[in-house]
């Protein structure tokens, strides 16, 4: 059975401004997601900043969501890091606080070899009894999940079920679906091609658009999985220049920045990420409007 199915919304940390986690804030941002209709929270992504938060904010912001859900949607926790200590570490803490399951990044900056990959996500693995889904997003970490790789893990490691794939590589996609022969479940880690993965066997999509578009998001995706194809590439493509604006300088900076735009008062991001350039925001508020947002 799937994680889940649908739009999980890959959820921005909310910041005061000394950069001290918004818990507050953070809650206020859960309960307007599930009531918009969003069908997974993905807490301590990219998205997240997750890279920025101490091991404890990390682990607090995890316990915190859990606690704030409380088992209304399902809750996945990013637990990924390069060192595969860390990251059995942080997945062990996810699931005393009873996470769902868990989301793991390839290793960044060192990399690895895809035999080391199979070696870091069978030990991760190995330590939990929760469902985990793969992130493989070479964009940011350097580090390519190659089909074949996926299919030995998926075939050799039960509680591997998933992938969330943001390589944009199309081809490369299509053949981790036939060489894993559909036994996984496929969610894009790109808003600008949920459409294409839904086409090749995907079932959801983790997203960034869904912090501001929580509704449109689960709509493109439950129109897709209930027969309406059209409906759903429609709102896919009256949505791209939106998508494509969150996208204009690297996320989450300009996510942040349009919730902030639409008045929910997330905070800065934390360095060495900065505030977006202000012709990059303009651009980013006329989307916003086009796409019939109301700004402050």
């Amino acid at each position: 059975m799937a994680v889940f199915k649908g739009a999980g919304v890959a959820i921005v940390t909310p910041f005061k401004e000394n950069m001290e986690v918004d818990y507050d804030r953070l809650g206020e941002i859960i309960e307007y997601q599930i009531a918009e209709g969003t069908d997974s929270i993905v807490i301590c992504g990219t998205t997240g900043e997750a890279s920025t938060l101490t091991h404890e904010e990390h682990l607090e912001c995890i316990r915190y969501t859990v606690e704030k859900v409380n088992k209304r949607v399902p809750v996945i926790a990013g637990t990924g890091s390069n060192c595969t200590q860390t990251a059995i570490y942080l997945s062990k803490e996810a699931e005393n606080h009873g996470v769902d399951a868990l989301l793991v990044v390839t290793p960044y900056y060192n990399k690895a070899t895809q035999k080391g990959l199979i070696a870091h996500f069978t030990a991760i693995a190995d330590s939990v009894n929760l469902p985990i889904i793969l992130y493989n997003v070479p964009g940011r970490t350097g580090c390519n999940l190659l089909p074949q790789t996926v299919a030995t893990l998926v075939k050799t490691v039960n509680n591997i079920v998933g992938i969330k794939e943001a390589s944009s590589n199309i081809s490369q996609i299509a053949e981790l679906m036939q060489l894993t022969e559909g036994k996984i479940d496929l969610y894009s880690g790109c808003d600008d091609i949920i459409v294409p993965l839904l086409s090749l066997g995907g079932i959801g999509v983790i997203s960034v658009l869904s912090n501001v578009a929580p509704r449109a998001t689960h709509d493109i995706v439950d129109k897709f999985l209930s027969g309406d194809i059209k409906g759903s590439l429609d709102l896919q493509l009256k949505l791209l220049p939106l998508i494509n604006s969150l996208f204009i300088e690297v996320n989450p900076i300009p996510v942040k920045k349009a919730m902030n735009l639409m008045g929910m008062k997330v905070g800065p991001v934390r360095m060495p990420l900065t505030e977006m350039e202000p012709a990059n925001a303009e651009r980013l508020l006329k989307e916003l409007q086009a796409a019939g947002f109301k700004t402050i």
